[in-house]
């Protein structure tokens, strides 16, 4: 089953950090995600945080029903911005 990629114009701020089992990941929540997306699965994306345009990128299930973004250190280091800061992220297309 293929999947044609849709525009998107959705944007949010959120801080990063997600608890995950106890722990606190650097990742951010996608607001109303399931509902969005209309799924629980895993979902991919065309996206930018801040100014850092990311493409092709996973929202990983977060357990709950929703949808996170993970921000590793490199783009972090770029964001200039670590757990706990808040960005906007801005998606632009549904790539699954």
């Amino acid at each position: 089953m293929s999947f044609e990629p849709v525009a998107l114009d959705h944007t949010f701020t959120a801080p990063i950090g997600v608890e995950v089992k106890g722990q606190t990941w650097s990742c951010v929540e996608v607001p109303g995600s399931a509902d969005f997306f209309g799924t629980k699965r895993a979902v991919r994306v065309d996206l930018s945080v801040d100014d850092v345009s990311l493409e092709n990128v996973g929202l990983m299930v977060t357990g709950r029903g929703g949808h996170m973004l993970s921000l590793n250190s490199g783009v972090r280091r770029k964001l200039r911005k670590d757990i706990g800061d808040q960005v906007t992220v801005h998606l632009s297309r549904r790539l699954s």
